[in-house]
C-alpha cells in the first residue's frame, strides 16, 4: 500500500515469561498482581458506583493510564497478563495507572438487585469524569478491549479535552442491527451465557483449536464474574448504537476522535471487520492500525510482548520517550527506564494544517530498522 511504512518488532512472547499456556488454568494466574501497590476505591458517579483500583499518584502534567475491560471480563481477566509483562512494567511504571470495572464485573462483586437499570454505554461513559476529578488526573490515555474501547472512544467524543490518546483493542464502532439482535437472542437460548461471551472474546478457530485458553477463560467467566450482571452488561453491549463517527471531509461537520489513537486487532479476531471500519471512520493523521499475526481475539493475552512494543512506539509518537534498551543486545535485564515529557504546550499548535486538534502533536512511529523514527501523515497498518 503506498505510503505506507513498516514496522519491525522482535519475536514474539506468547505469555509471560516461563509461563505454560495449562497454567492459566489456575485462577491465581489471571487474579494475583506482581504489585502489592494497587489500591481499591469505589467512586460514586451519576450512574452509581464505580469499582476502580489505582497505583501511583498523578505525576505534574503527565497522563494517567486508564483502562476499560471487555464484556464477560474484568480488569484482571482483560490486563493482567498485558500490564505483569516485564517490558509494559517499564514503562508504565513512570505513570498512575487506573484500572476501571464495569459497574457489577469485579471480582466478589454483590448481584444487583431486581429490576436494576444498567447503565447505558453512553452512561458508563459518562461515568468516567468522575473518576478523573476523583483522583486529580488532568487527562488520561486510554487502553479498551471490546465494550471497554467503545465506552472510550465515546468519553473521548464527549470529554476530548480529557483524552491524551487511545488504544482501542477489538472495537466496533457499529450498533447491533436486527438480525444481529436476532441472531444474539438465539444465541442466548442455545447456549450458556459464557459460552456466547467466548465467541465474542475469540474466533471459530481459536473456539477449537486453543482449547486450553479458551477452557481456562470459560472457567474464568462461569466462576468469577457475576453471571446476573454480566448478562445486564452482555444486553447493554448488544443494544448499542453506532458510534457516530466519520472521517473529516466525508461528510459535513464530521464528529471524529481528536487525539492519537492506535488500532489494534489480531488477524484471526472476530472483532476484525469492525476494527477495520472504525479505521476508515478515524483522522489519518492520527490514527495507527496495528494487525497483529498470531494473536486472535485477545492480544493483550497471547501477543503482551508485541503489545507492548507498539504501545512504546504510541507514546513516543506523543511526546514521551522511553530510553529501554533491547534485551537481546544487553543480554541482562532491561535497567530502569526514563520516560521524559517533550516540552510543548497543550494549547500551542504544533501539527500541521491538515490536524484535527492543533493542540496536540503529530502522531509519529518508531521502527527498529534503520530507518529510525518517521513522521507520517496518513493512517499507518502494520502488521506484526
Amino acid at each position: 500500500m503506498a505510503g505506507l511504512q513498516e514496522l519491525r518488532f522482535p519475536e514474539e512472547k506468547p505469555l509471560l515469561r516461563g509461563q505454560d499456556v495449562t497454567e492459566l488454568e489456575n485462577p491465581d494466574t489471571f487474579l494475583l498482581a506482581v504489585d502489592t501497590d494497587w489500591k481499591e476505591h469505589d467512586i460514586e458517579t451519576p450512574y452509581g458506583l464505580l469499582h476502580v483500583v489505582i497505583r501511583g499518584s498523578p505525576k505534574g502534567n503527565r497522563p494517567a493510564i486508564l483502562t476499560y475491560h471487555d464484556v464477560g471480563l474484568n480488569h484482571k481477566l482483560c490486563f493482567n497478563t498485558f500490564f505483569n509483562f516485564e517490558d509494559m512494567q517499564e514503562i508504565t511504571k513512570h505513570f498512575v495507572v487506573c484500572h476501571v470495572d464495569a459497574p457489577g464485573q469485579q471480582v466478589g462483586a454483590s448481584q444487583f438487585p431486581q429490576g436494576y437499570q444498567f447503565p447505558s454505554m453512553e452512561q458508563l461513559a459518562a461515568m468516567l469524569p468522575s473518576v478523573v476529578q476523583h483522583f486529580g488526573f488532568k487527562y488520561i490515555i486510554g487502553i479498551g478491549v471490546g465494550a471497554g474501547a467503545y465506552v472510550l472512544a465515546k468519553f473521548a467524543l464527549i470529554f476530548p479535552d480529557l483524552v491524551e490518546g487511545l488504544v482501542l483493542m477489538n472495537i466496533d464502532p457499529n450498533g447491533k442491527g436486527w438480525i444481529d439482535w436476532a441472531a444474539t437472542k438465539l444465541s442466548g437460548l442455545t447456549s450458556t451465557l459464557p459460552d456466547t461471551v467466548l465467541s465474542h472474546l475469540f474466533s471459530q478457530e481459536e473456539l477449537v483449536n486453543n482449547t486450553e485458553l479458551v477452557q481456562s477463560y470459560r472457567q474464568q467467566i462461569g466462576n468469577v464474574v457475576n453471571q446476573a450482571n454480566l448478562q445486564l452488561f452482555w444486553n447493554m453491549y448488544n443494544s448499542r448504537r453506532d458510534l457516530d463517527i466519520n472521517r473529516p471531509g466525508t461528510v459535513p461537520n464530521a464528529k471524529t476522535l481528536r487525539c492519537p489513537v492506535m488500532l489494534v486487532v489480531g488477524d484471526n479476531a472476530p472483532a476484525e471487520d469492525g476494527v477495520v471500519e472504525c479505521n476508515s471512520k478515524l483522522d489519518p493523521t492520527t490514527t495507527t492500525f496495528l494487525k497483529m499475526a498470531d494473536s486472535g481475539g485477545l492480544p493483550q493475552v497471547t501477543q503482551p510482548g508485541k503489545l507492548t512494543e507498539a504501545f512504546k512506539y504510541f507514546l513516543q509518537g506523543m511526546g514521551y520517550i522511553a530510553y529501554l534498551k533491547d534485551r537481546r543486545l544487553s543480554g541482562g535485564a532491561v535497567p530502569s527506564a526514563s520516560m521524559t515529557r517533550l516540552a510543548r504546550s497543550r494549547t500551542a499548535s504544533l501539527t500541521s494544517a491538515g490536524s484535527v486538534d492543533g493542540g496536540r502533536p503529530q502522531p509519529c512511529t518508531h521502527s527498529e530498522s534503520s530507518e529510525g523514527l518517521g513522521q507520517v501523515n496518513q493512517t499507518m497498518e502494520v502488521s506484526c
